[in-house]
């Protein structure tokens, strides 16, 4: 006698049904290379396989450790992330607050904060280069017209400037970003908490501190949890930028991770580079997520 199952069964075996396609497709795209990373990095070879596979272990890790190039990739990347995650999440309040707002032409003004984040990196990032630049750029042209300076700025020669660059472009482009998700959790504040609050004397400032931030506790660590993120992993801005220079002072961890794998060669090592940065990533995210469960 067949077995008849119930109604929750076939539900669940439904939802199973529909759930597989989804989790067979996120194991080949994104579980299998952090594998195949992690499996490269323990071992050597050679791209043309004229060196087979052999485990070696740890050797490549170790090599990091003494990597004086590896270790200013990862300061280069924590010292953007540093910089540019709280620009642009003090941005982003400030722009979802304003699109909060009700006045003329706002469906314009929503439009004029999101286009920035609308354009692809790399080619919101030439853009900037050629502002940058020190014979021709934008930025050269005002300063010295204007007399505010003598010579022109190579913005994108000196250490500083060029990592303070990277920076400008990045708030540019993703404020806009964080402010979106801000929108969303402003726009889920019910309007009553507001109305009391002017009932009972609050002016703009206090309803802000007392209401509105409170409240956005969750969006703001949502941000952050993905911005930061992009942040860590960050290659288009500094590879279409500077390229890493001057001197490797704008080097992420990314591109010191591209060099090696396609300028050097040397995937094994590469990998390494790489798994350490899933790692970072990893327990960036972990710190967010307990973060996030405790404001909850």
């Amino acid at each position: 006698m067949p077995r008849i199952l119930t109604l929750e069964k076939r539900t669940a075996l439904t939802g199973i049904g529909f759930v597989t396609p989804t989790v067979l497709i996120i194991a080949l795209i994104l579980v299998y290379p952090i594998v195949q990373s992690i499996i490269l990095s323990f071992g050597q070879s050679s791209i043309d396989g004229y060196e087979p596979y052999r485990f070696v272990g740890l050797d490549h890790y170790i090599k990091l450790t003494g990597d004086g190039r590896f270790w200013n990739a990862l300061g280069v990347t924590f010292t953007f992330t540093a910089l540019s995650i709280p620009l642009e999440l003090m941005l982003g309040i400030g722009l979802a607050l304003l699109m909060n707002e009700t006045f003329k032409f706002k469906g314009l003004a929503r439009l004029a904060v999101l286009f920035p984040w609308a354009l692809p990196t790399a080619l919101n990032t030439l853009m900037w280069r050629w502002m940058y630049n020190s014979d021709y750029g934008l930025f050269n042209a005002v300063a010295l017209q204007s007399g505010l300076v003598d010579k022109p700025i190579n913005f994108l020669g000196d250490d500083v400037l060029a990592m303070a660059s990277m920076v400008t472009v990045a708030v540019w482009k993703t404020s806009s970003f964080m402010a979106l998700i801000i929108l969303a959790g402003l726009q889920s504040i019910p309007r009553d908490l507001f109305e009391a609050g002017r009932m009972d004397g609050m002016n703009r400032w206090t309803e802000f501190t007392q209401i509105t931030l409170p409240l956005l506790k969750g969006p703001i660590l949502v941000a952050l949890i993905i911005r930061s993120m992009d942040a860590l992993r960050t290659f288009e801005l500094p590879f279409n930028l500077t390229d890493g220079g001057p001197a490797a002072a704008t080097e992420s961890l990314s591109l010191y991770a591209y060099k090696v794998i396609f300028d050097f060669l040397d995937f094994n090592f590469g990998a390494a580079i790489v798994v350490v940065q899933f790692l970072v990533i990893f327990a960036m995210s972990l710190v967010y997520v307990f973060t996030l469960r405790n404001k909850d």
